[in-house]
């Protein structure tokens, strides 16, 4: 596969260099959207099962070593983050043909990944719809400052968003408390009836999944080894939605400059995992075609990479070394239209 092309704007581009506009892309996208029954279910199969197994095998290896325990939890939270890509493919309708289908599979999943399916459901096409677009931030995204914004903050504001931003806050602290807290009730603008029974839905629900484990294996084995997978999988999950939309070369704009299919294209990264990684995240790395068309079953993304490698030629590509680097990438420079840490403002 190839990367950014590096062609200077003096040569003349052969007739098959010639890049294809995001709009154009997403007519070639749509023969990929179709779902296959079979495909999807064991796909399911083999993300829930070892799931399962996982858990057991965990429980039963306290008798051995707690650590032995711990690492097996930790391979879960992996199947865990799978699962949760099924349940995103539910969202946009992509797992199954039948809407019904996906909505009543992702509402059981959201019981374990601790996520009330029609609440996210919601602010996740919100996500969608606005990527990109400096004036609707703050919904289904994490969210980032102008240059402009934070310089003219007061000093509690600019404090509160430094700790907001820093990597202990996004990865580790931050997965429990939007996952363990905020999931827990409908909050903001998605307050409304439906959301208040996917909330309170799902909470009866995990209560009751909860009780009858603790009733089982006791309360302590249940809370390190569910603790683990569920907060583990949450904070892997935030590091790849971080990767996706904050990175060197993203792309911001104002309204009357945005356009959604050239804001999916260009203002999300390729990253580019390792095949275990890739198959354990679910091909989310490929983010730049799912947000261009998002009804592409996630077992699909793949064939659409091998068949059309020239979509490699204008999105930025990310291996998992240069991802780190995104870390410190904290507010976008309207002025210099990329993403600066907060050292360069300073300076």
């Amino acid at each position: 596969m190839t990367g950014i092309s590096n062609s200077t704007p003096s040569q003349t581009p052969k007739p098959e260099e010639v890049q294809i506009s995001a709009r154009d892309w997403v007519r070639v996208l749509a023969r990929y959207r179709k779902p296959s029954m079979k495909r999807s279910l064991w796909e399911i199969a083999v993300t829930a099962i070892p799931l399962v197994t996982l858990f057991v095998l965990a429980y039963l290896s306290l008798s051995i070593s707690v650590w032995l325990t711990i690492g097996l939890s930790l391979v879960g939270a992996g199947f865990l983050v799978r699962l949760f890509i099924i349940q995103h493919d539910c969202g946009h309708a992509s797992m199954f043909e039948s809407r019904m289908a996906n909505d009543w599979l992702g509402r059981i999943l959201g019981v374990v990944t601790l996520t009330p399916y029609d609440i996210w459901k919601r602010s996740h096409s919100i996500h969608h719809s606005t990527a990109g677009n400096l004036e609707k931030r703050g919904i289904g995204d994490i969210y980032t400052m102008t240059v402009k914004e934070y310089l003219e903050s007061p000093a509690w504001k600019r404090w509160g968003y430094r700790v907001y931003r820093h990597p202990l806050t996004l990865f580790l602290l931050g997965p429990v408390i939007i996952f363990g807290i905020f999931n827990r009730f409908p909050v903001g603008s998605l307050t409304g009836k439906m959301f208040w029974f996917s909330s309170m839905g799902t909470n009866v629900a995990l209560a009751v999944f909860a009780g009858l484990m603790i009733w089982l294996m006791g309360l302590w084995p249940f809370v390190l080894i569910f603790g683990i997978i569920s907060f583990g999988g949450a904070a892997i999950g935030m590091w790849l939605f971080y990767v996706q939309h904050q990175f060197e070369g993203v792309e911001w704009d104002e309204p009357e400059n945005w356009d959604m299919h050239e804001s999916a294209l260009h203002g999300s990264s390729f990253y580019d995992l390792p095949t275990p990684l890739r198959w354990i995240s679910g091909n989310i790395g490929i983010h730049h075609v799912h947000h261009l068309y998002s009804r592409i079953p996630f077992y699909r993304l793949t064939e659409v990479m091998r068949e059309n490698p020239s979509m490699l030629d204008s999105v930025r590509r990310l291996t998992i070394w240069q991802s780190f680097r995104c870390v410190k990438l904290n507010l976008w420079d309207e002025n210099e239209r990329r993403m600066v840490a907060f050292a360069e403002v300073r300076a």
